[in-house]
């Protein structure tokens, strides 16, 4: 597909005001470094405790790791279940929900793959650019 094809039907898409909104906000919290990075590990691991989620998540604090998993359960990506135990037990997995979102993330990645070489030139073309 050429460029001015693939412009064209990518304009053609009518979309939702309602659904544009959602769109932006859902963009804003997956585009957050740590809910990539909680997504992704869960789909790895399919279930975890709040510990390790924090040693797999290098870098992340308790609190930013609180606020994104609640976060996340309030959009519905993951599931918290408590059990009533000393000390307390928590697991979080990913919804079903959360796992489309995982998939949908394996599209950028599959394109990543398929072009980066076309993305080195390109920067490598740039600093060329720059340079001189």
């Amino acid at each position: 597909m050429t460029t001015p094809d693939l412009r064209q039907e990518l304009q053609q898409i009518q979309t939702d005001p309602r659904i544009d909104r959602l769109v932006e906000e859902l963009i804003g919290r997956v585009a957050d470094k740590w809910t990539m990075l909680l997504i992704e590990i869960l789909t790895e691991r399919e279930c975890c405790r709040f510990g390790e989620l924090s040693r797999a998540c290098t870098g992340i604090s308790q609190k930013m790791l609180t606020q994104t998993l609640r976060a996340m359960e309030r959009d519905g990506l993951v599931t918290r279940k408590v059990y009533p135990v000393v000390p307390p037990k928590v697991e979080y997995r990913l919804t079903d929900l959360g796992l489309g979102l995982s998939k949908a993330f394996c599209g950028v990645w599959l394109w990543a793959e398929a072009h980066h070489e076309e993305i080195a030139a390109a920067r490598a073309a740039y600093e060329a650019r720059q340079e001189g």
